[in-house]
């Protein structure tokens, strides 16, 4: 029967090579007919049980009344060991039906615990010890990928061509107008290339004059592959040519160039090819196309390991850019200096890996006169839309004059809000407080920013009306810790992970902390005492879980079209073992920091 044993499921692949043979050879097997104990409260449990067949209840009952049950254990599921490492059971498990079970025995438990401290951390109580576990084993990220990617559009440049009578003046200004590293020169049938490098030696080391043909300090002996060539085979020979580009060719045809930290980047996940895209595009056609590579950059991420915090880093970034891109496009350049582009909401905050809906506006100076302001605007949104930017279910977007002011109305506006504090004015000051500048003026935005700010300083009576809507939606858990789902599931974004997002955005407005983004502002306030250390990096935790849970359902909804599922809603029995106990963890999580925040601003009373 312990042939039968799954040794691939956590925590069990920690193991050793000899560890696991250890184990298997130890194992004892048990058989329990329904409704019998396999631990019982208050006593030693004889180990560690994994569940072969059958079906095992946790759960508590108190003065003869019915039993609370916790949680439900099946197949291959495994409990009982923070029991046997206490030396002592605090809940019954009992069977609900014919069960199977391995046993690994307490004394062979602890020996493992202490041989491997990676398969020790796994029986932590912290929710940052089991996800970091579990992130780790998800980061073996395979180089089959990359090692067949072709040479292609996707990492190489269109190659700048200038003809030999062209100076080394010319050169230098048409490279720095074009954000170029290297030029190719055409001289008769031939082509010889130039890097920066190479004009900087010649004006500065050669003194050799600006007004010198390029084609004087070329070289001719091209570097070259294939067009549809491996790209590991171009990084390979950059490596051994000790050189940082190589160009590309279709037969005899010239197609472009590749730069080593282009090829770097398409392995960590193509996102700096998508960036050179957003900062090259001249039209929106071009940004059109950058835009729509970026739910490629997400299922490259997502398919790496790489962490949800980071992912949504980077994402965020690549939207912005974006957008900041369209606003310079589509504004004259006259206009720029006197308005600001803001981004909010989520948005605001940098916590979107997929593209939800817009939230941003326009702060004007005031004063200021724009004639085509609304058109502009319009289309600024229209675009967004097509870009892939879902439009705004409450119309908070630039196409909506109501969030295009000028500097000194929209300060008022969030005084009123402030005041007002309920509703849509605690919804719309909620959205407003997490607004990031995107592009224009910055200043606007900042000026607006720390008026508000020094208007609600040390103002108790906001803070605890504009703190409650993290009350608002119950927490899905039983009165005893099991996840309390009904069976068209549970709404993640409400029970979970709005309110730690407004409650750590109302700690952080209370304290005058500039970050928006939800995991930063936790980080800033434990600097700032704000926040316990242990308190903070279990909120950390629990808001990456309901990130990494949601983010799982989007995919299902972006790879299939008949997927008409709420990304919000989670139906906990579809989970993993394992992501189903630490969605439980982060709810528990949830709860104890909405009683933090009672406390904190006496909503008790």
């Amino acid at each position: 029967m312990a042939q039968e044993f799954n040794a691939e499921n956590l925590p069990f692949s920690l193991l050793e090579a000899n560890e696991l043979a250890l184990l298997q050879n130890n194992l004892d097997i048990g058989y329990y007919q329904q409704g019998e104990n396999l631990i019982t409260a208050g006593e030693a449990p004889e180990g560690l049980f994994i569940i072969l067949k059958g079906k095992v209840r946790e759960s508590e009952s108190k003065d003869g009344e019915d039993e609370h049950v916790f949680v439900h254990y099946g197949d291959e599921d495994y409990f009982g060991a923070w029991s046997a490492l206490k030396g002592k059971a605090i809940h019954n498990f009992v069977a609900e039906e014919e069960t199977i079970a391995h046993i690994l025995p307490t004394k062979l438990l602890l020996e493992l615990v202490y041989s491997n401290p990676r398969f020790g951390d796994y029986f932590s109580r912290t929710l940052a010890a089991k996800t970091e576990i579990h992130e780790q084993q998800g980061e073996e990220q395979g180089m089959a990928e990359f090692m067949l990617a072709q040479v292609d559009g996707e990492v190489m440049r269109d190659p700048l061509i200038v003809l030999e009578e062209t100076t080394i003046k010319e050169t230098t200004a048409l490279m720095r107008e074009k954000h170029a590293d290297s030029v190719l020169v055409k001289r008769g049938g031939r082509y010889g290339i130039v890097t920066g490098t190479d004009l900087l030696n010649a004006a500065v080391l050669k003194e050799v004059p600006l007004s010198t043909p390029v084609a004087d300090i070329a070289s001719y002996r091209l570097i070259t592959v294939e067009a549809g060539d491996y790209l590991f085979n171009a990084l390979t020979l950059m490596t051994l040519q000790h050189i940082e580009r190589v160009v590309v060719m279709d037969d005899a045809k010239l197609m472009g160039v590749i730069e080593l930290t282009d090829v770097l980047s398409y392995f960590s996940s193509h996102s700096h090819v998508i960036g050179l895209r957003i900062q090259r595009a001249a039209t929106i056609e071009d940004l059109s196309r950058a835009a729509h590579g970026l739910n490629d950059l997400i299922r490259s991420l997502v398919s790496h390991g790489v962490k949800a915090r980071f992912a949504m880093d980077l994402v965020a970034a690549m939207n912005e850019r974006v957008m900041a891109k369209l606003f310079t496009l589509l504004v004259p350049e006259d206009i720029l200096p006197h308005v600001c582009l803001v981004v909010m909401g989520s948005e605001g905050r940098g916590e979107q890996i997929m593209k939800t809906d817009q939230d941003n506006g326009v702060i004007m100076r005031d004063g200021l006169d724009w004639p085509d302001r609304e058109k502009v605007l319009q289309t600024f949104t229209d675009t967004l839309i097509e870009f892939g930017y879902p439009e705004c279910p409450g119309n908070i977007m630039v196409s909506n004059p109501y969030w295009v002011q000028h500097l000194g109305d929209w300060s008022q506006r969030l005084n009123h809000w402030a005041n007002k504090a309920e509703g849509d004015a605690l919804m719309n000051l909620a959205i407003a407080v997490d607004a990031k500048p995107v592009a224009g003026n910055p200043a606007l935005f900042k000026a607006a920013r720390n008026w508000f700010l020094r208007q609600m300083h040390n103002n108790e009576v906001f803070f605890s009306h504009f703190v409650k809507a993290s009350l608002e939606f119950d927490t899905p858990l039983t009165f005893f810790g099991g996840i309390k789902s009904k069976d068209s599931g549970i709404d993640i974004k409400k029970g979970g992970v709005f309110p730690i997002v407004h409650g750590v955005r109302t700690l952080a407005l209370q304290h005058r902390i500039l970050e928006t983004n939800t995991f930063k502002r936790i980080d800033a306030l434990i600097e700032a005492g704000a926040l316990k250390k242990q308190q903070g990096n279990d909120l950390v935790e629990a808001l990456s879980i309901f990130v990494q849970i949601r983010l799982q359902q989007q995919l299902l909804r972006m790879d299939n079209e008949d997927f008409n599922e709420s990304p919000n809603l989670i139906i906990p029995d579809r989970l993993d073992r394992l992501d189903k106990d630490l969605l439980r963890e982060a709810l528990k999580v949830v709860k104890e920091f909405k009683k933090h925040l009672s406390m904190r601003f006496h909503l008790d009373r």
